[in-house]
């Protein structure tokens, strides 16, 4: 039986859903270690999410911090938690230690773009974007002559 599969579609079982998380190779998990953008972020690029990053700024939205903003230590793939700078919690011992936190509960303020791969995906959007403003613009003028 195979244990992860990549034409696997869905299920609505959830012991089906967490298998194909849990078996998925790593490639595949970089998908599940995304964040939303900022609103501002989201009207420049067109695109609602990216995926996370090393270096990325990042504002928490959920946990004892909430509104903590720091830059990504470090995204750990095997467990899909992320690590932020300076997000840390006091252990028994004394000691601190980084506080991982889940990725939905993230919010990209400004990314790390000296990527090319993640320049390109941003300009796939804009291209996309660019594109639909220019339908509607198109479908205004032929309902402006046909009036």
């Amino acid at each position: 039986m195979k244990t992860w599969s990549k034409k696997w579609v869905s299920s609505s079982q959830p012991r089906k859903q967490r298998k194909y998380r849990y078996n998925a190779p790593m490639h595949v998990r970089q998908k599940f270690v995304s964040a939303h953008l900022s609103e501002a972020l989201r009207n420049r690029f067109g695109k609602r999410s990216l995926s996370l990053r090393k270096g990325d700024e990042v504002k928490v939205m959920r946990g004892y911090k909430k509104g903590y903003r720091g830059k990504v230590d470090r995204v750990d793939l095997k467990k899909c938690k992320v690590y932020i700078e300076g997000y840390n919690f006091k252990k028994v011992d004394g000691s601190e230690m980084m506080k991982s936190i889940h990725p939905s509960n993230l919010i990209i303020v400004e990314p790390k773009m000296d990527d090319k791969r993640r320049q390109m995906i941003i300009e796939r959007s804009r291209g996309s974007k660019k594109d639909e403003k220019a339908e509607k613009t198109q479908a205004e003028t032929k309902e402006k002559k046909g009036e």
